[in-house]
C-alpha cells in the first residue's frame, strides 16, 4: 500500500496530473520532459524494446502497485448475481438482434443455429480461460493484465489496442442498430432517422445522430455508479428475458417446418463463415472479467457469474435462431430488423413493436455494460503508462473511472455516426478472436511455465508444443479457406492433436490454480486456440487489411510513445522501491 503522504507511489504526482489537462498530465515521463530527452529515448529504442519484449509483470504489481496509481480505489460492491446479469445484459441483444438476419440470409440459411453453436462452444472455452485468470488476478485490466503477467508487455500492448478497438466498434455497431429498431418502433424504415450524404463513400454515408444521443445517456449512467449501473442492468435484463420468451412462444405458433428446407443452402463453408461473424454475438462477457476488482468475493462470484451467463446466452441464441427461421423463409428475412419484420410478415404487425422495444432494451444494456468494461480496460492500461496516466483517474465520490469512460464513449460516438454495420461487425470479430486466442495461449503458459522454477528442457518442450499447436491451427484455417479437399485438414488436425498430447504427457505443470481452474488443461485451452484461429480464417480479406492497418498504427504509437512512457514508469518504480528498501 502507498504511504499516507503518497510519496512512494507517486500519489501527489498522480493527484496533480488527474485534475488538469496540461502536457505534464498526458506525458509526465522523463523521456518527454524535453526534445533532448526524447531524442535520447528514441536512440535507445532497440534496447528498450528488447527489455519490454521479454519483461513479464507480476501478480502483485497488477493487483497492488497498478491499482495505487488510480489515486482512489474502485468500490467492491458486486456479487455473482450482479455479474451474471451483467453477462446476460452485455451479450444478449447485440448479436441476436443485429446480425442474425444478415448471416441467415447471406451465409448460413436455417443452419445459422449451427453457426451459433460453433461460436458458442468457442466462447465457452474462452470463458473458462478468462474465469481462471479473473479469479487469480482480479484486476480491472482484464485480459490486458493477464497477458502482461504471462506473455509480457509488448504482446499485452498489441492485445490492449485491439481490446479498445473491439469495444469502440462493438459499441458503435450496437448504437447504430439501436437507431434501426427505434425507427421500427416508430413505424418507420430502419434508415429513416439517419441522414444520407450522397457525397460520402457507400459504407460511411448514413449519418446517425440518434446513436450519439444514446451513447451520451449511457456515458452519464456509467460514470454515476457501478452498483447503480448493475441495478439498472438486471431490471432491464429481466424485462428483456420476458420479451425473448414472448418471441419464442408467439413465434413458434406461426412456425412453418417447410421454412427449414433447405437447411444449409450455402453448405458447411457458409455455416463457418457465419460463425466467425456471429462470434460478435458473444462479445461482452470479457467486460465482466474487468469487474473483478469491484467484486466482493472473486473466487466464488466470478465463476458463477461468467459461466452461468454464457450457458443461458447460448441456449437463448439457439432457440431464437430456430424460431426466426421457422417463421419466415431465409431468403425473405430482413437484414436490419429480422424479428420485427418476421412478425409483420406472418400477420402479427402489432408484435413488431414489442420485439423492437425488447431489442432496444437489450441493446441499451449491452451499451451500458460495454461502457463499464471498456473504461476499466483503459484505466488499467493507463496505470502502466502505455497511454497517458490521466486516463487512470478514479473519481473519489463515484468510485468510477470518469476520464476513461468519457473518452472511450466519445470515440464510440464518432465511429457510430459514420460507419455501417457490415464494416463494424467483421473487424470486431477479428479483434475479439485474436484476443481470445492470446488469452488461451497465456493460460497454457501460466500452467506450464514459472520463471526460475521451470527447467530449460521443459521450457523448450513447451515452446515447441505451442508453436506446433499454433502452426497446425493456422494451417487448418488457411487450408479450409483455400481448398475443398480434406487431406490437408487431416494432416493439420493430426499435428494439433499430437502436439497437445505431447504437451499433456511430456511437460509437467508448473503451477496449479489456487481456487478455481480450467478443467482438462491443456486440451480445452488448446481447442480454444484452434477454434478461434479457424474462425479467423473464415473472415474476409478486406477486414484483415483493416486489422493490419490498425495493428500497424499501434506499432508506430508504441515505438514512438508507449514504449518509452512505460519503460520510464518501470524504471521510476524500481528506483522508488530501491530507495524504500534501503531506508528500511
Amino acid at each position: 500500500m502507498c504511504p499516507s503522504n503518497g510519496d512512494a507511489c507517486g500519489g501527489e504526482g498522480i493527484r496533480r496530473r488527474s485534475c488538469s489537462c496540461s502536457k505534464e498530465d498526458f506525458l509526465p515521463e522523463e523521456s518527454f520532459k524535453s526534445w533532448g530527452n526524447y531524442t535520447k529515448a528514441l536512440k535507445a529504442t532497440p534496447a528498450r524494446f528488447l527489455d519490454r519484449l521479454t519483461a513479464r509483470s507480476g501478480e502483485h504489481t497488477e493487483l497492488v502497485e497498478m491499482k495505487a496509481r488510480s489515486q482512489h480505489e474502485m468500490k467492491k460492491s458486486l456479487t455473482w448475481w450482479d455479474l451474471m446479469w451483467f453477462g446476460i445484459g452485455a451479450v444478449i441483444g447485440a448479436g441476436i438482434f443485429v446480425l442474425t438476419g444478415l448471416e441467415t440470409k447471406k451465409h448460413a440459411g436455417p443452419a445459422v443455429v449451427l453457426s451459433y453453436v460453433v461460436s458458442g462452444v468457442s466462447a465457452m472455452l474462452s470463458v473458462f480461460c478468462y474465469t481462471e485468470f479473473a479469479v487469480e488476478i482480479p484486476a480491472a485490466g482484464g485480459s490486458f493484465a493477464y497477458l502482461r503477467v504471462e506473455l509480457g508487455d509488448f504482446v499485452a500492448f498489441i492485445a490492449a489496442g485491439n481490446i479498445l478497438l473491439e469495444y469502440v466498434i462493438g459499441g458503435a455497431a450496437v448504437a447504430r442498430s439501436w437507431t434501426s429498431y427505434f425507427a421500427t418502433l416508430c413505424n418507420h424504415h430502419p434508415n429513416d432517422f439517419r441522414i444520407h450524404v450522397s457525397s460520402f463513400p457507400d459504407d460511411y454515408n448514413q449519418l446517425d445522430p440518434i446513436a450519439i444521443v444514446v451513447i451520451i445517456v449511457i456515458c452519464t449512467l456509467a460514470v454515476a455508479s457501478t452498483k447503480g449501473s448493475s441495478r439498472f442492468n438486471y431490471i432491464a435484463s429481466i424485462f428483456h428475458v420476458a420479451i425473448i420468451l414472448f418471441i419464442v412462444i408467439a413465434g413458434l405458433t406461426k412456425a412453418n417446418p417447410k421454412n427449414f428446407t433447405p437447411f444449409a443452402p450455402y453448405g458447411p463453408r457458409g455455416i463457418f463463415v457465419a460463425s466467425a461473424v456471429l462470434f460478435f454475438a458473444y462479445v461482452g462477457f470479457d467486460a465482466v472479467s474487468t469487474m473483478a476488482e469491484e467484486t466482493k468475493n472473486p473466487a466464488k462470484d466470478i465463476p458463477i457469474g461468467l459461466v452461468g451467463s454464457m450457458v443461458i446466452t447460448t441456449l437463448a441464441y439457439c432457440i431464437l435462431a430456430v424460431t426466426l427461421c421457422l417463421m419466415q423463409p431465409y431468403q425473405q428475412i430482413d437484414e436490419d430488423a429480422p424479428f420485427s419484420v418476421a412478425f409483420e410478415a406472418v400477420g402479427w404487425g402489432w408484435a413488431k413493436y414489442i420485439v423492437a422495444a425488447g431489442a432496444i432494451k437489450g441493446m441499451t444494456t449491452v451499451l451500458l455494460v460495454s461502457a463499464v468494461g471498456q473504461a476499466r480496460y483503459l484505466t488499467h492500461i493507463a496505470r502502466t503508462h502505455m497511454i497517458s496516466p490521466w486516463f487512470a483517474k478514479v473519481h473519489e465520490r463515484t468510485g468510477t473511472p470518469v476520464n476513461a469512460t468519457a473518452t472511450m464513449l466519445a470515440a464510440t460516438a464518432i465511429i457510430a455516426f459514420f460507419t455501417s454495420l457490415g464494416i463494424l461487425s467483421n473487424l470486431l470479430s477479428i479483434s475479439t478472436l485474436f484476443i481470445f486466442m492470446l488469452v488461451a495461449v497465456g493460460l497454457i503458459v501460466r500452467r506450464y511455465y514459472v520463471s526460475g522454477e521451470t527447467i530449460p528442457s521443459d521450457r523448450n518442450k513447451l515452446i515447441i508444443c505451442l508453436v506446433l499447436i499454433l502452426g497446425s491451427s493456422i494451417a487448418t484455417a488457411v487450408y479450409w479457406g483455400s481448398s475443398d479437399g480434406w487431406i490437408g485438414l487431416v494432416v493439420s488436425n493430426s499435428i494439433w492433436f499430437l502436439s497437445t498430447l505431447a504437451l499433456w504427457l511430456g511437460v509437467p505443470q508448473a503451477k496449479k490454480p489456487h481456487v478455481w481452474g480450467v478443467p482438462l488443461v491443456p486440451w480445452l485451452p488448446s481447442l480454444s486456440i484452434a477454434i478461434n484461429l479457424f474462425l479467423l480464417g473464415s473472415i474476409d480479406k478486406a477486414s484483415f487489411e483493416r486489422f493490419g492497418i490498425w495493428t500497424g498504427i499501434l506499432l508506430v504509437y508504441y515505438i514512438l510513445i508507449g514504449l518509452h512512457a512505460s519503460y520510464d514508469s518501470v524504471m521510476e518504480s524500481k528506483t522508488i522501491a530501491g530507495e524504500v528498501n534501503s531506508s528500511l
